[in-house]
């Protein structure tokens, strides 16, 4: 039950202060994850060279982590690494820059702001396509930068979430199909792949919930399995049909041009789509956030409270605070 606290008191850190500007453990991490693949990723037997690499880099962090935890104890560590862990204002100030850009009509602004969400080639995409690129990153990155990382911090405390946050940055460093990353990598993505199949399925039922249910629930059921990640597909999808927009498509990366399905249904996505899909991130994370409180509430409520009415009760207050949070992050 103490862990379920853990998820409030951790987004609350980041909400009040976002990434640490400087002396983030993650900065130091990709490059201490830099110089190991520098080291490995060359010569023969690449694959076994990268498990190899991912052990040293991610098992030692995450063991030091277990035994601080057993040692000491308590909310705070947990807290902490999930307050580390979590980029929800991170992903929304990234998400609001390219909003300013394109209502400034500063489109070599707008593709350089994206660029700093998605790894496709940016510098010929016109609004809609830089406004779809936007939201497609968003989409996936609210999976594994927030409801992934808190999902660990639930189910494991301090030491899940730090083995699953080390394993994502490594996936998103090691883990390409090209010749460099082909076999040096391959073990870091099936691990992040295994680490994301609940928590993407759970970002899925999210954005069903508080989006276009019925188109979301077609989506993830025709088109989440043709995308050609396992878990990023379910959750693109789902949240392109929650939000009836179509996504995907063909985009170009390191100057090729990758074959990607059709996302979603509906209209080509607009500038103002970016704050649509702000808002079903914010209110499946509102959401969530409730239903573990209410467990909580109703946990340490005594037995001749504990009923209906109390319970609706508590949900209409929580919502109306998290509605009026909502309104003061410019959100609602």
């Amino acid at each position: 039950m103490e862990t379920l606290l853990l998820v409030p008191l951790a987004l609350l850190l980041d909400y009040l202060l976002g990434e640490p500007s400087r002396f983030h453990p993650l900065v130091g991490f990709g490059k201490l994850s830099n110089w190991l693949e520098s080291k490995a990723n060359k010569d023969h037997f690449l694959f076994l060279r990268g498990v190899i690499a991912w052990m040293l880099a991610v098992i030692p962090i995450t063991l030091i982590i277990y035994y601080l935890d057993q040692w000491v104890g308590g909310l705070w560590l947990g807290v902490t690494c999930g307050w580390l862990a979590i980029g929800w204002r991170s992903l929304r100030e990234h998400g609001l820059a390219v909003v300013k850009a394109l209502e400034s009509n500063d489109i070599e602004k707008t593709r350089l702001n994206t660029s700093y969400l998605v790894s496709r080639d940016t510098s010929k995409l016109d609004e809609s396509a830089l406004s779809k690129a936007t939201i497609e990153s968003l989409l996936e990155n609210g999976s594994d930068a927030i409801f992934a990382p808190l999902f660990w911090l639930v189910v494991f405390g301090a030491p899940g979430v730090v083995l699953y946050r080390l394993s994502n940055t490594l996936d998103a460093m090691w883990g390409y199909r090209n010749e460099r990353f082909e076999q040096f990598g391959k073990f870091t993505a099936r691990v992040d792949d295994v680490l994301n199949i609940i928590p993407a399925r759970l970002s899925a039922a999210l954005y069903l919930l508080f989006g276009n249910s019925k188109l979301a629930w077609q989506a993830w059921k025709t088109q989440g399995r043709n995308w050609y990640s396992p878990n990023a597909g379910i959750v693109m999808a789902t949240g392109a049909g929650a939000l009836n927009l179509s996504l995907g498509g063909n985009a170009v990366y390191n100057g090729k041009i990758k074959q990607r399905s059709k996302l979603g249904y509906g209209e080509d996505a607009k500038p103002d789509d970016i704050h649509r899909a702000l808002k079903l991130i914010d209110y499946s994370l509102y959401g969530l956030t409730s239903f573990l409180m209410i467990i909580v509430i109703a946990k340490h409520t005594p037995p001749l409270l504990n009923d209906s009415s109390l319970a609706f009760l508590t949900t209409a207050r929580i919502y109306a605070t998290l509605h009026d949070v909502s309104q003061f992050l410019g959100v609602g």
